[in-house]
């Protein structure tokens, strides 16, 4: 089990330095790869979350962490910790330093609305999965890109303008009326959209990964890092048969970003 172990957080890990790139910085003194940390920015605050990985992680034992926040009073920051607590506790058994790293990024957004409204009530940002998609009546435009190919596999993205999650389920649902699309290994999808209520302005996101581990993290991080509000980007992978292992990540990260700037969509700031 012990071998397990350090084979999941290997992949973990190399997964994380993939799709945090520049936030994510490995501690070299632990000699062992099992110490690293990870920057998340939201806005103005800022989070370090520097994480030790011990020998029984990830099958009975949670990451070792601490936060380093000086801007942060003792009971938010304690408020952090129990959503932290409480995602490991929801998952255990689960590789989690992605969820975790997500969820800071979650509260430092609602933190900073907070103190925008000059209000105590948390607003959580909402985070909803289109776990089915459907054909829709009407759906927005979609921008393909030119297709990648490395070692027999390819990768192509599609971006489209949207404004709600059902215009994300309409464009999968449009690209899967391609048979070649629908054939495909796997079709990841993240998106990012800006909904005005009432009490203001929350941002629905999510990610769909289609079984390709981490990618639609990846996709999300990348519509987070360029500020791409009503954006839904899919990538498309056929696979050719050979395992290329990392370099799946950076073409699906470019095949996404061509395929958002051919759109119009990317924040150039």
């Amino acid at each position: 089990m012990e071998n397990i172990n350090l084979l999941r957080q290997g992949e973990e890990r190399e997964a994380l330095a993939s799709i945090y790139e520049k936030e994510f910085q490995a501690d070299s003194s632990s000699g062992t790869g099992s110490s690293y940390c990870i920057k998340v920015t939201e806005r103005n605050n800022e989070v370090v979350i520097h994480l030790t990985m011990p020998r029984d992680y990830p099958s009975e034992s949670p990451p070792v962490y601490v936060l380093s926040a000086p801007w942060m009073d003792r009971k938010t920051k304690e408020r952090l910790h129990r959503s932290l607590d409480q995602i490991y506790n929801k998952h255990k058994g689960e590789i989690i330093v992605f969820r975790w790293v997500e969820e800071i990024r979650n509260f430092l957004f609602s933190v900073e609305s907070r103190q925008e409204r000059n209000k105590r009530t948390e607003r959580k940002k909402v985070k909803s999965r289109p776990d089915e998609y459907t054909n829709a009546a009407e759906c927005p435009d979609i921008t393909h890109g030119e297709v990648i190919t490395d070692r027999k596999s390819s990768f192509q993205g599609h971006a489209a303008r949207v404004g709600s999650v059902d215009d994300v389920k309409a464009v999968l649902a449009k690209l899967k009326m391609h048979r070649k699309i629908v054939n495909a290994k796997h079709n990841m999808v993240a998106y990012r959209i800006e909904h005005r209520t009432a009490k203001g302005v929350e941002i629905v996101q999510g990610y769909d990964e289609d079984g390709e581990a981490h990618a639609g993290g990846r996709l999300l991080h990348l519509l987070q890092t360029n500020n791409c509000l009503n954006t839904a980007v899919v990538v498309t992978r056929w696979f050719g048969g050979i395992q290329i292992g990392g370099d799946r990540f950076r073409h699906i990260t470019n095949a996404a970003k061509q395929a958002i700037q051919q759109a119009g969509l990317l924040n150039k700031t």
